[in-house]
Formats: C-alpha cells, sequence, structure tokens
C-alpha cells in the first residue's frame, strides 16, 4: 500500500508556490496574452515600451541629473543639499521623488542603496528596478556585507575607501552621484550623460570611463 504523508505532501505544495509568480504577476501576464491574441497590441511592442523604461527613460533622467551636477558647480550644491527641489528644475519631481537624498561618491567615500524592507527606488530617475535590487539577497546581504556585495558587481575598493550603506524607504529614496570620469573635461553635458549607468546612481558600479575618442 502506497503510504501518505500529509506533512511531507503540505511541505511540497508550500516548495511549489514559492516559485509561482505572485497573484499580480500573472494578472499582469493574463492581461497580455489576451490583448496581444486579440491584436490589440503586439509581444513585440510590449518587449519595447518595458525596454524604454527599463533601459531609457528612467536611467536617462538620472543620468542628466549626475551630468548636470558634474558640469554646474552651483546645481551639484543644490542638487547635494536639496534633491527633491534641484530635480525640480529639470521637472523630473515625482511620487517616488519628492523626498529624495543624493549623496556623492569620492575618492574616500563609496555609496550603495538598499531598501531592506521592500524595493523602494526612485524609479521616476532611474527607470524600473532591476531584479537584483528586489531580491532578499542582495536587501540583507547589502547591509551585512557591502564590500562582498560590491566585489560580485565588479566594484573592487582599497581599504582606505569607507562604504556607506543606505536603506532607501517610501518617504526617503536615494541618488548616487557618481565621481566624474578623468579625461573628459571636453565633453558635453549630454555626452558625459551617456558615461552614467543605472547602476552606478544605484552604488553598483564606481569607475566611469570615456569610450574611446570621448574626451580626446
Amino acid at each position: 500500500m502506497t503510504s501518505f504523508d500529509s506533512t511531507k505532501v503540505a511541505e511540497i505544495h508550500r516548495q511549489l508556490h514559492a516559485h509561482l509568480p505572485s497573484d499580480s504577476a500573472l494578472r499582469v501576464k493574463a492581461l497580455e496574452s489576451l490583448l496581444v491574441e486579440k491584436g490589440m497590441v503586439t509581444a513585440e511592442t510590449l518587449d519595447a515600451w518595458v525596454e524604454a523604461y527599463s533601459e531609457k527613460i528612467g536611467p536617462k533622467r538620472g543620468a542628466h541629473v549626475v551630468a548636470k551636477a558634474w558640469c554646474d558647480a552651483d546645481f551639484k550644491a543644490r542638487l547635494l543639499d536639496d534633491a527633491a527641489s534641484a530635480i525640480r528644475e529639470l521637472g523630473y519631481l515625482g511620487n517616488a521623488t519628492a523626498h529624495l537624498k543624493a549623496v556623492e561618491n569620492t575618492a574616500t567615500v563609496h555609496n550603495l542603496v538598499v531598501c531592506t524592507l521592500c524595493s523602494c527606488y526612485p524609479f521616476s530617475l532611474l527607470g524600473v528596478a532591476p531584479n537584483w535590487y528586489k531580491t532578499a539577497a542582495y536587501r540583507s546581504r547589502a547591509v551585512r556585507d557591502p564590500r562582498g556585495v560590491l566585489a560580485e558587481f565588479g566594484v573592487s575598493l582599497a581599504d582606505d575607501v569607507a562604504v556607506h550603506v543606505w536603506d532607501s524607504t517610501a518617504e526617503l529614496r536615494y541618488l548616487v552621484v557618481p565621481q566624474r570620469p578623468a579625461g573628459t573635461e571636453a565633453l558635453s553635458e549630454a555626452e558625459l550623460a551617456k558615461l552614467v549607468t543605472r547602476n552606478a546612481m544605484i552604488g553598483t558600479d564606481r569607475d566611469l570611463a570615456a569610450q574611446p575618442g570621448e574626451g580626446a
């Protein structure tokens, strides 16, 4: 006779459900499939919009803010003093940036942003949050072992560089202002913005560099 272990079956059931998408994700996927099936939108169009918001629209705004800070000392001072007011000048203030703090990387300081409770993030400046930012592993380890996490992103810091970890909340979110790359004195603000990465504005990227031929 086949044995039945209710405890084991319940554990298997729990593990299976732990790997399922959330209810909201399933609803979004169902709606997407229905719209594509009815010919109201194509899958390629949806993919293009997702890419635009995750890789272009948001990060470009943040990059503009950083590049302007690199070029305009007065704006940089205003940004570091009151980031929300400074980005309002550029028309970028939104619900996720009404309480924003800008923190600056220097030769002796590196800043790293995390949200330990959920995934609060200045999406109107940086676009859609990357998946790794939302994971429990990043949210816990960024606080306990920031240098180890940074090393996994390819950021190697000297012992004399202090690491400041900033914990975002619904009331206060952060923008890292990376150091301006050397040899970019001849670049325009628009050209500088192209060098700024989303990860640099979170703090998981540090040493930005001009592309070959730029700044020459």
